[in-house]
């Protein structure tokens, strides 16, 4: 299914900004008619239909200048997961006036990494999914509208802005992280044509890749912080 397909047209006869079907004439996508409130709350209710009209009709080249999208949604999307970072390590680590020039350098050193090194490995590990678990193979262009489409419906990042203003726990960036794995396996199952299951394999995995490329390092060095504490001599 591609952005030219040639499913729905625009109806020129009557004047009205309708799309419409070849076959019956019928308006093939309700969301033309409806205020841009019910398309939001449809995209949050995760209903395919607003997704649709989300990555097909409000996202067309003819409308929009897709290249330009695609990395201002790029970098949208690196800085709210920068933030995240920034905040989970302030949470756990915490940070003062008394950390050395080093320390700082080494735990920035680290975030950045996180942040590239982890994205990269995810949306590697989302195109790699796509092609083995749906089966799915195209072009470069094809597989650019589902990055495009991964980082459009990653909106619910978003909500990290709020914790800029009131205090949450941490425990919220899990519950926005289900939220954005919901939202990105509803967009791949649109895009794709795949049923919901293997979207859902291949969404997770690619989340869990990500996870997974954050997590063992630090617990590995936190490991050997604690084995280089317990080996020092007790003074007493």
């Amino acid at each position: 299914m591609g952005r030219e397909d040639g499913i729905k047209r625009f109806d020129e006869d009557d004047g009205q900004s309708n799309y419409k079907t070849e076959s019956c004439k019928a308006v093939a996508d309700e969301y033309i008619e409806r205020e841009i409130m019910n398309l939001l709350i449809d995209l949050i209710l995760y209903k395919p239909k607003a997704y649709r009209h989300l990555l097909y009709n409000l996202l067309n080249q003819q409308v929009v200048n897709l290249e330009g999208l695609f990395w201002k949604s790029l970098f949208v999307f690196l800085l709210l997961d920068a933030y995240r970072i920034v905040f989970l390590n302030w949470s756990e680590e915490g940070w003062g006036l008394s950390m050395s020039f080093s320390t700082l350098i080494l735990r920035c050193g680290k975030m950045l990494m996180d942040l590239l090194f982890g994205n990269f490995m995810f949306l590697c590990s989302l195109l790699l999914a796509t092609k083995f678990i749906l089966g799915a193979s195209a072009g470069v262009s094809w597989y650019k509208d589902i990055l495009l489409a991964i980082f459009i419906t990653s909106y619910f990042n978003i909500f990290l802005i709020a914790m800029m203003v009131w205090e949450f726990p941490s425990s919220v960036l899990f519950i926005i992280d289900i939220f954005v794995l919901s939202s990105n396996t509803v967009a791949l199952k649109v895009i794709t044509e795949s049923s919901i299951s293997k979207c859902i394999g291949a969404c997770f995995c690619a989340h869990a890749v990500k996870f997974l490329v954050r997590s063992v390092p630090s617990i590995i060095c936190q490991n050997h912080r604690d084995n280089s504490a317990s080996l020092l001599p007790n003074d007493f």
